[in-house]
């Protein structure tokens, strides 16, 4: 509720000087000075332009002066508009003029049905007068409709900045680990939500879904990997719709192969063969990052799944969408990005799961040596399939000391479910007549640390 004691004019002036020194909008303005001012939108909006209720009551009347069926008012009027009043349908838009709104913006809107209502009782329009009362319907819907198509709260700076920040936030994310990227993420993901709140031109519109696509993504992601996999999976669905919104048929299927990640490592594993030819079918068999993203997806899951042939074929045409598509300038600081360190991941994945070792060393060791020292959580992923390479190769005692000392030099932060969860996978792989050894003993001592403790 609006308090009962609104703000002196004087606070709305101070207020338009601050905006006015930071380039706000007045729509902006009108806003901030209801919110603090606690006056209506009406008022607000007279407020933020700087008009005395005589100077808005002159500009309305001066607009009304060549419309006969516009009724002339004073500021005592207009002040009783602003305290609770309704205005009629005909000077409702010529308060939208002037002041360059919409009603909805004025605090003014109404269902269509009432607003017609209002028209056809204005006592200047007889009920048997259907071309007078046609006519005064069909210019004020035209220009409240002209009006909403126009409206819009995001200016071009304010969308360029969103992009530089969320770019930020795609750059940090691969080095950053998951828990306090997430404030950042969701602080951003705000600012978007409440801009995208608000009527936007449909580029504008597209652009927000775009945004609240990735910062969806990055969240999901990263509450993958702290084990929140409820959550993650609401929030991976929640991505899916900001891309299919966004109408962007690159972003619907990089959403949807990054999204595979999850059932991947957690189950099921039919779901991230889905997730991955869904995305591969959008990508509508163009080489592109992205479709080497969909085909490598889809192979390691195959591979995990026991189909060999399938795997391989998927990861043929994985490695030829990869090769089609570099071009030299894909950033490897990009969490979006699908560089050769994060497809060499999924070969090294595929080739594990398909039990060729010796092939999937040489793609772990080719792929750590394009990781950056201290990288985290994906390097990690990639020494704990070079740890189970071991384990399938037989070497128990080699294995279990890869995967302790890969959970031992990990920054706390970075030890989350995920890396747990892949470290005992490696003693899941060995037999169970090793699985009292000392080596094995050790390495379940090493995962049952607290992270602050390793």
């Amino acid at each position: 509720m609006m308090d009962r004691h609104p703000h002196r004019p004087s606070c709305a002036r101070r207020l338009r000087q601050e905006a006015l020194s930071r380039g706000d909008s007045v729509h902006e303005l009108a806003r901030a000075i209801r919110a603090h001012c606690s006056v209506s939108s009406l008022r607000a909006h007279r407020l933020a332009r700087g008009l005395t209720l005589k100077q808005a009551a002159d500009a309305l009347n001066a607009r009304a002066a060549s419309r006969a069926d516009a009724p002339r008012v004073d500021g005592d009027q207009l002040g009783h508009w602003e305290t609770g009043r309704r205005p009629r349908p005909v000077t409702l838009g010529l308060l939208c003029e002037i002041y360059d709104c919409s009603p909805q913006d004025l605090g003014l809107a109404a269902p269509a049905a009432t607003v017609i209502d209002q028209v056809r009782s204005a006592p200047d329009v007889r009920e048997d007068d259907g071309l007078g009362s046609l006519e005064l319907q069909v210019d004020f819907f035209r220009r409240a409709v002209d009006r909403t198509l126009a409206a819009g709260t995001v200016t071009a700076t304010q969308l360029d900045h969103l992009d530089e920040q969320v770019l930020w936030d795609r750059e940090r994310y691969v080095c950053t680990p998951p828990r306090p990227m997430m404030g950042s993420l969701l602080g951003h993901l705000a600012e978007v939500r409440e801009l995208a709140a608000h009527r936007q031109p449909a580029a504008v519109q597209a652009r927000l879904s775009e945004l609240t696509a990735v910062l969806a993504t990055l969240i999901a992601d990263a509450l993958m990997k702290l084990g929140h996999l409820t959550r993650s999976r609401s929030w991976y669905a929640t991505a899916r719709n900001a891309a299919d919104d966004s109408g962007s048929t690159e972003l619907r299927a990089r959403v949807r192969a990054q999204a595979a990640m999850l059932p991947y490592h957690y189950g099921p594993l039919e779901a991230a063969v889905a997730l991955a030819r869904e995305a591969r079918v959008l990508c509508r068999n163009r080489p592109s990052p992205t479709a080497a993203f969909a085909w490598a997806a889809e192979a390691r899951a195959l591979a995990k799944l026991g189909d060999s042939e399938g795997a391989q074929s998927a990861l043929a045409r994985a490695a030829a969408a990869f090769e089609q598509s570099r071009t030299g300038s894909t950033s490897e600081q990009d969490a979006f990005a699908f560089p050769e360190r994060r497809f060499r991941l999924y070969e090294s994945g595929t080739q594990t799961a398909l039990g060729r070792t010796s092939r999937a060393r040489r793609v772990q060791e080719a792929g750590l040596r394009l990781y950056p020292a201290n990288t985290g959580i994906d390097p990690a992923l990639l020494t704990f399939e070079a740890a189970l390479c071991l384990a399938h190769d037989h070497s128990a005692a080699e294995a279990c000391q890869l995967a302790g000392a890969t959970l031992l030099g990990l920054a706390p932060e970075h030890r989350t479910s995920i890396v747990v969860e892949r470290a005992r996978d490696v003693v899941g792989a060995l037999p169970a007549r090793v699985r009292g050894s000392r080596a094995v003993r050790e390495l379940c001592e090493i995962i049952a640390l607290p992270p602050t403790q390793v």
